[in-house]
């Protein structure tokens, strides 16, 4: 049983880490000194974030209904 608990550890940091990067990378969309973007764009990125980020916590509470769609503008 250690080596699960381990193995998630292991996986949910890495995981964990390399999210908060993307978000990071995400947020340097904002620089519009490089991009243009409109207000109807952020609310779709953010939307999708939001709808995924509560999907995957239903997870651990037994809810599975997941479906696997590529975000487009």
């Amino acid at each position: 049983m250690r080596d699960k608990r381990e193995k998630f550890k292991k996986l949910a940091e890495a995981r964990v880490n390399r999210a908060i990067k993307d978000l990071r990378l995400i947020g340097n969309l904002s620089n519009t000194s490089g991009y243009a973007y409109e207000d109807d764009d952020i609310r779709k990125i953010f939307r999708a974030l939001q709808k995924e980020l509560e999907e995957a916590k239903g997870r651990f509470g037994g809810t599975r209904n997941v479906k696997d769609e590529d975000f487009r503008l």
